[in-house]
């Protein structure tokens, strides 16, 4: 019902890129997203981890969302900057990417998943 990837990068490693997110449409509006998110960074590898990075553009509003909803829910700041830039990063072919910033996390336990939210 849903996919999520990311990784930590290696200039950075006390972060979490959120490369893609995918939820089927039944399965929307239940918070799948996050909570596969937040099972990834429950992760014994995602151990010190203290921000989670993803870039989207700007009309991408089910991701913005997303992202807003986490830094919520976490009580964390969500900064945006422009990372890749229409015209100089894409020569105007794909619209500019902005990066969301959300951080510091909240401490979490390994597979705190498992517990009630």
């Amino acid at each position: 019902m849903g996919w999520v990837s990311g990784y930590r990068p290696p200039a950075e490693p006390d972060a979490f890129f959120v490369w893609q997110v995918a939820v089927a449409p039944a399965a929307r509006g239940a918070r799948l997203a996050h909570r596969m998110i937040e099972t990834l960074l429950d992760r014994p590898a995602a151990c010190g981890v203290s921000h989670l990075i993803t870039t989207v553009t700007a009309d991408n509003r089910p991701s913005w969302a997303l992202f807003e909803g986490l830094a919520r829910r976490w009580d964390a700041t969500l900064a945006k900057n422009a990372l890749f830039e229409r015209d100089a990063h894409f020569a105007g072919a794909h619209d500019t990417e902005w990066q969301a910033r959300i951080g510091p996390l909240p401490m979490r336990s390994p597979y705190h998943a498992d517990q009630e939210n």
